[in-house]
């Protein structure tokens, strides 16, 4: 996907001083927020020492983690800097016997943390300046055009002068209810979620930050049809060359400096995130979300989402495509191979 349609960020000095002293807003609330995080097995010189930096907040991700960590040791990751958000299924104790794992654990709000950046901006600031610092979920799983791996996206990015990488988050989904059938830790999601939305998608230029604003797929076909709007929100950036002069501003979908948002361009490559999140789980998860209402600024609109999710409601459709590959992703033009040859 690129971006073709023309620029409507404002241009001027004054907008331009604007997005600074917001920067530089986001890093100091970050700052100020490391003293919410307990370091538990934290490694620095191995995070040194590592080209490549995983980060990720993650609360109760126990059936995901085993795939998650073998999924991005495979693809070039070498140190993980996970935030644990007082997870009570076993998560920390896995992560702390894992030795390409540093760990810190917090008890504190979710939501007031900017959902989870707050943390890692600031162990970014610490570890990821000058690193390639890709920035996940436990339930994404990034796929790169050609099935190629990290180091050679990377290599290429430095070679072209490139600091940033777009990929489309993908939802994923079973052919039927989403509370269905069996799933244990270790096991691989794309066993079970083996269909997405390969159309409908749509896209503009974000009116402030300047990236290209996705949406579509099947929460925005089963759950936004009357509010488009509302809909999710696709594009991500999630992996920079970071700068601790960086920030990220609403999860990975915007960041300043605003040159960071401008992935989708033509000729430049970009790769999807498969997005785990519809695993029979679920429906336990929506209805501790609906209970702790940390995941959504104004949770009490999305309570029929999640009621929806609790129900076990069925996204399958006679449209949707089965999942084959990160080829079959480039051939439908999701994800982009641009001048990477």
């Amino acid at each position: 996907m690129d971006a073709s349609a023309p620029r409507t960020a404002p241009t001027s000095l004054w907008f331009a001083y604007r997005m600074r002293w917001k920067r530089r807003r986001l890093l100091a609330r970050s700052l100020r927020r490391r003293k919410e995080l307990r370091r538990h097995s934290v490694m620095p010189d191995r995070i040194r020492a590592a080209p490549i930096l995983a980060f990720s907040t993650i609360r109760n991700e126990m059936l995901r983690l085993p795939h998650f960590l073998d999924h991005y040791r495979a693809l070039g990751v070498d140190h993980f800097v996970i935030v644990d958000n007082d997870s009570d299924d076993g998560t920390a104790a896995f992560l702390e016997g894992q030795r390409d794992v540093s760990l810190w654990r917090t008890g504190a709000s979710y939501k007031q943390s900017r959902f989870g950046v707050d943390w890692l901006t600031c162990l970014q600031f610490r570890f990821g300046h000058g690193k390639w610092c890709l920035t996940v979920d436990a339930d994404e799983l990034l796929v790169l055009p050609g099935g190629r791996d990290l180091r050679q996206l990377t290599a290429h990015l430095d070679k072209t002068g490139r600091d940033a990488f777009g990929a489309l988050m993908l939802d994923l989904y079973p052919d039927r209810s989403v509370t269905e059938g069996g799933f244990n830790a270790g096991d691989d999601p794309l066993d079970h979620l083996r269909w997405f939305d390969a159309t409908g998608y749509r896209g503009q230029r974000h009116r402030v930050f300047d990236n290209l604003w996705i949406q579509g797929g099947p929460r925005d076909r089963a759950f936004f049809r009357t509010e488009p709007e509302r809909a999710p929100t696709l594009n991500k950036t999630p992996l920079v060359r970071w700068n601790r002069r960086f920030a990220y501003v609403t999860s990975t979908h915007q960041a300043l400096p605003m040159r960071l948002n401008r992935v989708f361009e033509p000729g430049r490559p970009t790769g999807v995130l498969l997005h785990t999140k519809f695993l029979p789980d679920i429906g336990a998860k929506s209805a501790e979300e609906l209970n702790r209402r940390q995941h959504f600024e104004n949770s009490a609109l999305y309570a029929p989402y999640h009621q929806s999710l609790i129900a076990g409601v069925d996204l399958w459709y006679p449209g949707a495509t089965r999942y084959e590959g990160p080829s079959q992703l480039e051939q439908l033009g999701l994800i982009g191979r641009g001048d990477w040859p």
